[in-house]
């Protein structure tokens, strides 16, 4: 395993081009199954959960090539319905593969995912969704195995807004027989663009971005061609890199408006924030003020800006309030941020960050893959070296973190560790 030396101090400068979004792409590449023939995705992000998907569904008889960061995907290959137990363990997204196999050849065997290590997010939204269009499912032996001579058009009701679970729906409605109600469902952009994805292939899904999504079922579905919208999450990631250095950087390939919460609370805490149609200039000052956080689904703040917000809210000063309200015991990142001096309290659900005048190089050990980003981006503007291990973590969710963050002028490499 490899390991991130940051020796801290540098303020970064420069221009960072933003990739493709991890958690738009990899229900796009599960919705190929959905059609046979080759469909055609651009702009996707190299990361390790790209790869493993890949894999899932070249196991399931598919072929994929990636060539740059464009991925075509035959399915007219597909011979297996089996999504095994050592592949989707290192990903939760590989649930996926579920709606689209009941909806296309009528039968899943699909693996209980794994991913992250912090908190349990059950499949059962998932499962309870398929239910409601009429397929049957059992859990066998850490399986979930499901079938259905067709699916059909119903209610779907979610207890609480998932995207995950919104997404399996919307791609086993998208071939089910009749109309789909899909009510309390998530308006994450990703939803948004898989939702503009199987309407390419010949789908007819309404209110995507909204609360309640209708989806016409369709007997058939063709390949189609899309361009992944850009991450919002590592556009996140890269504008509290520039403030928490105090840095000017600007950020290519975004789109401003998914990232506004958390442009509103840079803003409150004394950075510059400054937008275009399709980049964000960010500039970063050596005296910053608390602002508290609430995070939220979309378009709350978002979960996966929790850690790394916590990092930038260590050298703020006052003390600033973290309500974690989608995961509660999302807080694994704590114990190594105090590694590095961070002034931290838990009660529950809420992390009490105090002010302190610097943070110190110190060994931290990442526990999943935002409380990576949040380790690195304390690690530049730590006094000394700070030693990051497990960043096999950070390569999930970020193309070449080193290297991006290496041109804005960051002291920063991986090693063997």
């Amino acid at each position: 395993m490899d390991k991130i030396v940051v020796k801290g101090g540098r303020k970064l400068k420069g221009r960072v081009r933003i990739g493709g979004a991890k958690n738009a792409v990899l229900p796009m590449m599960a919705a190929c199954l959905l059609t046979r023939g080759e469909s055609v995705i651009r702009n996707v992000p190299v990361l390790a959960d790209v790869i493993t998907m890949k894999k899932v569904l070249e196991r399931l008889g598919a072929r994929v090539a990636l060539r740059g960061h464009t991925l075509r995907v035959d399915t007219s290959t597909i011979t297996d319905h089996e999504a095994p137990y050592e592949l989707v363990r290192t990903m939760r997204a590989s649930v996926y593969v579920l709606g689209p196999l009941v909806a296309s050849i009528g039968k899943a065997k699909v693996s209980l995912p794994g991913g992250c290590a912090w908190g349990p997010r059950p499949v059962d939204l998932h499962i309870r969704a398929l239910q409601e269009l009429g397929a049957r499912i059992e859990i066998d032996h850490g399986y979930i195995v499901a079938g259905a001579s067709v699916l059909k058009g119903n209610t779907v009701v979610f207890s609480l807004p998932s995207v995950g679970a919104t997404a399996n729906t919307m791609m086993a409605a998208a071939r089910a027989r009749g109309k789909t109600i899909i009510v309390n469902a998530a308006r994450e952009p990703e939803i948004v663009a898989l939702a503009d994805f199987i309407n390419r292939m010949g789908g007819k899904i309404r209110g995507a971005g909204n609360d309640t999504i209708e989806v016409e079922g369709r007997a058939e579905l063709s390949p189609a061609e899309v361009r992944v919208i850009p991450d919002r999450i590592e556009a996140g990631t890269y504008m509290i890199a520039g403030a928490i250095t105090a840095g000017e950087i600007e950020l290519e390939n975004c789109v401003p408006e998914h990232v506004e919460v958390i442009t509103q609370k840079l803003r409150q805490s004394g950075v510059v924030v400054e937008k275009s149609r399709n980049s964000i200039y960010v500039r970063g000052k050596r005296r910053l003020e608390s602002v508290d956080v609430v995070t939220a689904p979309y378009p709350g703040f978002p979960t996966d800006m929790q850690a790394q917000y916590m990092s930038l809210m260590t050298i703020a000063r006052g003390t600033c309030v973290i309500s974690e309200t989608v995961f509660p015991d999302r807080f694994t990142h704590v114990p190594e941020l105090r590694r590095l001096g961070a002034n931290i309290k838990i009660d529950g659900n809420t992390a009490h960050v105090g002010y302190i005048k610097r943070l110190s190089g110190a060994p931290v050990m990442a526990t999943d893959l935002r409380a990576s980003a949040a380790l690195v981006l304390a690690g530049l503007v730590a006094e000394g070296e700070t030693h990051i291990s497990r960043v096999y973590h950070i390569d999930r969710g970020y193309e070449a973190i080193e290297e991006k963050l290496g041109a804005l002028g960051a002291d920063i490499k991986r090693v063997p560790e």
